[in-house]
């Protein structure tokens, strides 16, 4: 029987309708060649499956947790409250109507000694999370780290790309 290989990154959403968003962090880790852990844990609905998935996250391979949830936005403090790898929280919008502050204000405000990495709001936030969480495991990757500096120029050309094509229209 062939051994399979253990998913350095899990992205864990409060509900199955986070996906929509969480779907462009998934795709951006892809885009390094990871192929996440997906889980769908809540903190208060199944607090008892989010402390078990902490505290085995690190044995079962995982190096970094992406945590993602709105409205209380929990989770990541839950799972960081029960692992000591890095945990990436993003804020997402929910029906709450305040646009994700809620969410975000939840998931940053962490008490001393027990941090969540914070990245922005929605859709942004998943993608920059997915980044984030391999610039974390390109400290020890170097063919990660090779990658991750090809994405940083493929952005910058990309950037003059555009600079450019709006220089011609002038």
């Amino acid at each position: 029987m062939a051994s399979e290989k253990k998913s350095a990154v899990a992205v864990v959403m409060g509900s199955d309708s986070d996906m929509d968003v969480m779907r462009g962090c998934i795709e951006q880790l892809g885009e390094f060649g990871i192929k996440p852990a997906v889980r769908v844990i809540s903190a208060h609905r199944t607090p008892e499956m989010a402390a078990e998935f902490a505290e085995n996250a690190a044995k079962d391979g995982v190096k970094v947790i992406i945590a993602a949830a709105g409205m209380a936005a929990h989770l990541a403090g839950a799972l960081a409250a029960r692992t000591t790898l890095p945990v990436i929280g993003v804020p997402l919008i929910s029906s709450s109507g305040l646009e994700g502050i809620d969410a975000f204000l939840s998931t940053v405000q962490m008490p001393p000694g027990v941090p969540v990495a914070t990245v922005a709001i929605g859709k942004a936030g998943a993608k920059n999370a997915a980044v984030l969480a391999v610039q974390i495991l390109a400290l020890s990757d170097k063919g990660l780290a090779e990658k991750l500096a090809g994405f940083r120029k493929q952005q910058a050309k990309k950037a003059i790309e555009k600079d450019s094509a709006l220089q011609g229209n002038q």
